[in-house]
């Protein structure tokens, strides 16, 4: 009786994968010359599992490559020979090749063999064995010869679509491109459309580049394209004197016909790097503990019988049973709404599946850039819905990039600055009313407010005579195009702005905010909701209009007294209540839907003032009445129609209706001059 072995793969990946983070993770928390043998045994036994599935399975290259490094861990157990830095690098090393070719597996790719016998030779030589003989590259051919130089390379770089919705820019790559030599270009403007049919951020260029130089290697072609590898089709061809070419293909450049196919089916096929690629086996599961199941099992038999009860008492109805009808509706309701919490607890995830990709990054760059840096995770149990953690993972690495690139200082300038050799990056999670909070801290440089206002003036994002705080300064970090970077980097994205991060948490309905103080450090702080499907909301009625108000937001909510109402600069008004000033904000005026009967004609004692804050500021909502509050399914405005500021989304009442979800970040937004305006009225008062 033969067995099916296809259907144990997944688990095997699965399993694999972890045992694989098990093992960088256990590497990474060595101390550089000591041997934690429990640590060593773990990492031995992940990669002795990993080698027997492999064997099982028929993957061959990957259970030979296995098998060479368990003999170094062997010498590790029995204590002849140290955890140095050498050791625990080539050993991450083998741990990021074993990843690339589990991935290959699980992809049906043919793994690239090539590459792993490079890694394989070097770690036959650290373990004192005689390198396994590679098979030559050309055959017959020891060297070089004259005919055979690389002039240079033939370059065709087209931009998919949305590369430009990415933060990423053509001309950044094609300027970096030129400093390595002589650069031709040729561009492609065939699918150009008329200017009323064009959208502002699809591209619709691509190019054929020549360029010259003996001296120039196609790792530095390649690096330059890393960071949006699949973000375009990308062709590169060696340039010979006997026009022979290296026919060395590093993307795919779709015929006209296969473009609309290759967004989904058809990126770039190559590895990654270790840190930027999770395999997919990790993005389409969830694990979650076996007592939630049983809790959610115990609910849906509740559930079961009071809809028996409900049957029972439909088929044999008399009056006298409404109260037991009533009790019964009760019960289905309470019912209902202990699954839906249940199902939504089963989607929660604790952050450490976002937090556990940085500290292998942060060992990485921090040989790159030559610097002493302490990662720093704080909150990792904290719990957040499994979508808003997947959308998340992209911004914070560009913070966290962007904090060991641009924040933290070399060893020599932080001694001269009195600081520890060793700066940190600190991650920190916690949950603050109805919202997660995740920080990304340094103890670097901080920011340069002077700097930051000049490039701003000089980029017209100000003008010299505006007066702004530091918070305002700051936040011109977040405009597009803006970049302190004075050189282009591969560390923090190569002149790619915040403002795509900003972007992307905006989308999830938060916020991000920045704080710093110069010679200290920088703070960025990112607010979110927990779940992107369901919220506790208060119904509000303005001009007729229904609008859903997120509960956990709510301070109070208050009938106004006209003569609690003072009026600043303008038609800007504010509401003292004990001793605090809230500045006004009426939705009527934001979303234009006031009727010919303006505020004055109605009066303000009869209005109601709901208190809000987010992010630690107030706002008082002006509205008509409340009528409620009720849980509701959040929909979102941006994919079934386009994102409206001050809005977070829609739902669907009981009734049938339709009722908009408000965003307090947004309406902050929208009213923040006044804000800023009642905080400094406020400061000269006290």
């Amino acid at each position: 009786m033969s067995i099916d072995l296809d259907q144990f793969k997944q688990i095997f990946y699965e399993e694999s994968f972890e045992g694989l983070d098990t093992m960088e993770s256990g590497l990474l928390g060595m101390n550089d010359g000591g041997t934690d043998l429990d640590v060593v045994n773990d990492i031995f036994r992940a990669a002795h599992s990993i080698k027997g599935g492999s064997a099982t399975f028929g993957f061959s290259a990957l259970a030979s490559f296995t098998h060479i490094m368990e003999g170094l861990l062997d010498e590790m157990r029995e204590g002849k020979r140290e955890a140095d830095k050498n050791v625990i690098n080539i050993l991450l090393e083998s741990v990021d090749e074993m990843r690339e070719l589990m991935t290959a597996y699980q992809n049906d790719e043919e793994p690239d063999v090539e590459k792993m016998q490079e890694l394989q030779a070097k770690l036959e030589v650290v373990c004192g064995m005689e390198p396994t003989a590679k098979p030559d590259k050309k055959q017959g051919d020891s060297s070089v010869s004259a005919d055979d130089r690389c002039l240079g390379w033939d370059i065709s770089f087209a931009p998919h679509d949305d590369l430009l919705t990415t933060g990423n820019d053509p001309a950044l790559l094609l300027s970096e491109l030129a400093e390595l030599g002589e650069m031709t270009l040729g561009v492609d403007d065939s699918k150009l459309p008329s200017f009323a049919n064009m959208n502002p951020e699809e591209c619709y260029l691509s190019w054929s580049i020549k360029l010259l130089g003996e001296d120039i290697e196609e790792a530095q072609i390649t690096e330059i394209f890393e960071w949006v590898e699949d973000e375009c089709d990308l062709e590169i061809k060696g340039i010979y004197p006997d026009r022979k070419e290296s026919d060395r293909r590093v993307g795919d450049r779709r015929a006209p016909a296969a473009q609309e196919d290759r967004r989904s089916d058809d990126r770039r096929k190559g590895p990654r790097r270790p840190t930027d690629k999770k395999p997919a086996a990790q993005v389409t599961n969830i694990r979650v503990d076996t007592r939630r199941i049983d809790e959610l099992i115990d609910m849906v038999g509740e559930l079961v019988i009071t809809q028996s009860m409900l049957g029972q008492l439909g088929e044999e109805f008399e009056m006298s049973k409404l109260v037991r009808l009533r009790e019964g509706l009760e019960e289905l309701e309470r019912n209902s709404r202990e699954i839906q919490e249940a199902v939504m607890r089963v989607r929660m995830q604790p952050i450490s599946f976002a937090f556990n990709r940085f500290p292998r990054m942060v060992h990485d760059l921090s040989q790159k850039l030559d610097k002493k840096v302490r990662l720093e995770l704080i909150g990792e149990d904290t719990e957040m819905d499994k979508t808003v953690m997947e959308k998340i993972n992209d911004p914070l690495v560009h913070l966290v990039r962007n904090s060991m690139d641009h924040g933290l200082e070399g060893p020599e300038e932080r001694l001269a600055a009195c600081k520890e050799e060793e700066g940190y990056v600190r991650l920190k999670a916690f949950h603050q009313g109805g919202s997660i909070v995740v920080e990304v801290s340094d103890d670097g440089r901080g920011l340069n407010r002077d700097k930051l206002f000049g490039i701003g003036v000089k980029k017209g994002l100000i003008k010299e005579t505006d007066i702004l705080t530091d918070e305002q300064v700051f936040m011109l970090l977040f405009a597009a195009g803006f970049s302190t970077a004075e050189k282009l980097s591969d560390i923090s994205g190569r002149g790619v702005g915040l403002d795509v991060v900003r972007r992307n948490i905006e989308s999830l309905g938060g916020s991000v905010d920045v704080r710093s103080v110069f010679g200290e450090g920088t703070v960025f702080t990112i607010r979110l909701p927990l779940t992107l499907a369901v919220l506790d909301g208060q119904l509000l009625q303005v001009d007729g209009q229904t609008y859903v108000l997120p509960l956990t937001a709510i301070i109070e909510s208050l009938q106004m007294n006209e003569e609690a109402v003072s009026a600043l600069a303008g038609d800007t008004r504010v509401y003292r209540l004990r001793d605090e000033y809230i500045p006004i904000v009426s939705l009527s005026d934001l979303f234009n839907t006031a009727s010919d009967q303006d505020d004055e004609e109605r009066g303000l004692g009869g209005r109601l003032l709901v208190i809000v804050e987010w992010a630690d500021k107030r706002i008082g909502l002006m509205v008509d009445d409340l009528l409620g509050q009720q849980q509701v399914v959040i929909k979102s405005l941006e994919t079934n129609y386009e994102r409206v500021a001050g809005l977070s989304g829609a739902t669907i009442l009981g009734d049938g209706t339709v009722s908009l979800i408000l965003d307090i970040s947004g309406l902050m937004d929208m009213s923040s001059k006044l804000i800023e305006h009642v905080k400094k009225t406020s400061a000269v008062k006290r």
